[in-house]
């Protein structure tokens, strides 16, 4: 399945990457991939219980240098 490319919310604080990252989602196919960047560090926890409240799949989690990058699989 092909990714959506790099979503970028770097910069956003909390609860923005989340409501961003499920605004983008909802407009996708199930199966789809998105890549997103953030610089949040509350991010880490959040994006990944969202993910599992929501039934979408971390496919990729990575700690960068200013934040977190994922790869979310829409379920």
């Amino acid at each position: 399945m092909a990714t959506e490319g790099l979503y970028d919310l770097r910069g956003l604080k909390c609860p923005l990457p989340v409501l961003k990252t499920r605004r983008r989602l909802k407009g996708m196919h199930s199966g789809a991939e998105l890549m997103i960047e953030t610089t949040d560090p509350l991010a880490a926890i959040d994006i990944p219980h969202f993910c599992s409240q929501e039934g979408h799949q971390i496919i990729l989690s990575e700690k960068t240098e200013t934040g977190h990058r994922f790869l979310i699989r829409k379920g």
